[in-house]
């Protein structure tokens, strides 16, 4: 079993055999399967975490704010405008009613994550559709919690880092320096996130020190793919002159597509890790 070195050679090998995992795994054709199940998922997790918005101090436009820092605009206002309708027409219930139904829709798009890091580690599902189901949505609450958490540090880390550092009478250089430590945060709430995904969701046990890499690579390379596409579409690419009124929902699958390559290319990255570890 190959030795895994920080060298040249090693490096080189490695990257090889991950280029080969792209190809022999079908990574790209894996990632528009979860585009899709990322797409019926969308609505139903923005519609359990506006609800649960309503029990904090806090406006769900805020929330909407924060996440359209990922996303293109056109996107952020399309999602916007869809949340608008269903918040209108659901009289206010949405989080005591329909809970359950709102959760089994949005685990879909864990369970197509699951399938993918089982691809990835060569075993099969054998856990019961009930079982399996569960853990879903299990995976989907606490990674929902953690990221309501990484959502709110950058909406009321100013709020918080004016009100501590001026109660000690700190200067505004320092209220600067927690600006950019919040967001720090925030990455690395990601990165707890993809680490307790990549750990959990496949059927097979998987070692923490195995699962860095691979929540590394995603959480860097999500956010960086993220903020790059959204600033192509917002600056050059024009997708409603080709699709028109679909140009939205097209730039948002787009993005689901690379977020689903990023994702799967973490889980493929701690199976090889694992692989070259002989475990």
């Amino acid at each position: 079993m190959a030795k895994l070195n920080f060298n040249f050679d090693s490096c080189k090998r490695f990257l090889l055999a991950l280029i080969k995992r792209f190809s022999d795994d079908e990574i790209p054709a894996l990632s528009a399967q979860l585009s899709y199940f990322f797409l019926l998922s969308l609505f139903p997790l923005l519609i359990f975490v506006v609800a649960l918005a309503t029990y904090l101090p806090i406006d769900y436009q805020e929330i909407i704010d924060v996440v359209g820092t990922y996303m293109p605009e056109e996107v952020t206002a399309m999602i916007e405008g869809n949340l608008n309708q269903i918040l209108m027409a659901s009289g206010g219930g949405l989080l005591s009613f329909g809970i359950l139904g709102t959760l089994w829709s949005a685990s879909n798009g864990l369970k197509a994550i699951m399938r993918s890091l089982n691809k990835a580690y060569g075993v099969d599902e054998n856990r019961s559709f009930l079982l399996g189901r569960i853990l879903a949505i299990t995976l989907l609450i606490s990674v929902l919690l953690l990221i309501v958490v990484a959502l709110l540090l950058p909406i009321f880390g100013r709020m918080i880092g004016i009100y501590v550092f001026s109660f000690f009478g700190a200067s505004e250089q320092f209220i600067a320096v927690w600006n950019a430590l919040r967001w720090i945060i925030s990455s690395s709430i990601f990165f707890i996130v993809f680490l307790y995904l990549y750990k959990m969701a496949p059927n097979v046990r998987v070692y923490l020190r195995d699962a860095i890499w691979g929540a590394l690579f995603a959480t860097i390379g999500w956010q960086i793919s993220s903020l790059g596409f959204s600033y192509y579409v917002n600056t050059m690419g024009n997708y409603s002159a080709t699709y028109g009124s679909l140009g939205a929902v097209i730039v948002l699958m787009i993005w689901f597509y690379i977020s689903g390559i990023i994702i799967i290319t973490g889980g493929e990255i701690n199976a090889l890790v694992a692989e070259y570890k002989g475990r």
